[in-house]
């Protein structure tokens, strides 16, 4: 059974792999060197043969680092790196809770290694030649180790602690593991902005009045009690422009970029507030934590159903059954489930944009939104004509064209 469970495992990630390849090969056949009719609104050809350059960058770049990742992972499986790994930290401890730990902190470690020098060429190589990098060479190995800090600090007390859930209650330790999980989401979304983010930027109080004013005007209209509009330095990393809107309980943040704010006019950037507050009315928030709530829970509970077979870890050679080594080995074997909510969340997702969209539309200057999506996807170049299937698992938000297309259809 232990080498039906590793060629099982084997297989889903192979599998996993050529899956996503034959997706970015799909999304390539979309490639063209003239600009389509349907384009011409957005782009001009200068911009467009710029943004498809752009995707050819990014595509050969995401080819490259995603064979060298998945060649090492599978060099990993087939050495039975994982459960080697273990056991070699077991010969120098015993507690249960501290090798886990160990464990999981050289992974990370071994993971910053080889993917730092991808970032780096990222960074400074492609978003440098499309004027999109913004960060100084300093600034970025800071916000690699604060990452890293970040990552040892919240890890690990969540590792350590459903260890510990785990060696007290065996196999039911899902049911208590599932609300420390759901605390930790909804904790997040509260204080993430206040807390994690003013680590990598700065957020300041909005002081342009004039959008000020236009913003809490509309706040009024919609019968929105808007708290916090901040601004956040984006531009010290990026030219990308984007906004976001913080909210749980009481806790409600509006954040801006500072690139939003220099790309578009007051009223474009009141239309992305009505968008904004539009996920709120529609309580869109609330719907994704219920949606990731329930696929949480039941990962847990078939993680929980796997512990009592101990194949399952030692499939990946650990001479143990290890709960460590179990999570790596359950992480891959639960990956068409996955996929499935993956494809699920990105599908509601898309409908969610489009309400935000209506909401805005019906609410604020049609105009506006119009001109908005328009000059945030030519300013990021994006790419406006993904295959279908690419689009269909990987985009959380529909593409400009459709959602220009739906909202020509409503009416109000």
């Amino acid at each position: 059974m232990q080498d039906t469970i590793f060629y099982i495992i084997l297989g889903l990630f192979i599998w996993e792999f050529i899956l996503s390849k034959t997706l970015d090969y799909l999304n390539t056949l979309n490639w063209s060197t003239k600009l389509p009719e349907e384009l011409k609104d957005i782009y001009d050809e200068k911009k467009y043969s710029k943004s498809m350059e752009y995707e050819k960058v990014k595509h050969t770049f995401s080819s490259i680092s995603g064979i060298f990742s998945f060649i090492i992972m599978l060099i990993v499986l087939v050495f039975w790196g994982f459960g080697y790994l273990y056991d070699y930290i077991s010969i120098y401890e015993s507690n249960e809770i501290i090798k886990t730990l160990y464990f999981f902190w050289v992974i990370t470690i071994i993971q910053s290694i080889i993917w730092v020098p991808f970032s780096y060429y990222s960074t400074f190589v492609i978003e440098e030649k499309f004027w999109f990098n913004k960060m100084t060479k300093k600034l970025f190995f800071i916000d690699s180790i604060k990452s890293l800090i970040l990552t040892a600090i919240i890890w690990w007390t969540l590792i350590a602690l459903i260890t510990w859930i785990y060696l007290k209650t065996g196999s039911y330790f899902w049911l208590y593991t599932r609300w420390i999980i759901t605390f930790f989401s909804v904790f997040m979304m509260m204080f993430y902005s206040s807390l994690i983010v003013p680590l990598f930027n700065k957020q300041t109080p909005l002081e342009n009045w004039e959008l000020r004013t236009e913003i809490e005007k509309f706040a009024n209209k919609v019968w929105f009690k808007l708290d916090n509009i901040y601004v956040i330095d984006w531009s010290k990393r990026s030219s990308k422009a984007n906004a976001y809107f913080s909210w749980f309980g009481p806790k409600k943040r509006i954040v801006l970029y500072d690139t939003l704010i220099k790309d578009l006019t007051v009223s474009e950037l009141v239309w992305v507030l009505a968008h904004e507050i539009g996920h709120y009315k529609r309580k869109h928030t609330l719907q994704m934590l219920a949606f990731g709530t329930m696929q949480t829970w039941l990962m847990l509970f078939i993680l929980g159903l796997t512990l009592s077979i101990p194949e399952v870890s030692q499939a990946l050679g650990s001479k143990t059954s290890s709960f460590a080594v179990w999570i790596v080995a359950f992480w891959i074997l639960y990956t068409p489930i996955s996929i499935i909510f993956w494809l699920l969340w990105n599908i509601l997702s898309r409908r969610n944009e489009y309400q935000a969209d209506e909401f805005a539309w019906l609410n604020h200057n049609p105009d506006d939104l119009k001109n908005a999506l328009i000059k945030l996807s030519r300013n990021n170049l994006s790419n406006l004509r993904p295959h279908k299937l690419y689009e269909f698992f990987n985009y959380s938000h529909p593409t400009v064209l459709k959602r220009l297309n739906a909202l020509n259809t409503i009416k109000k």
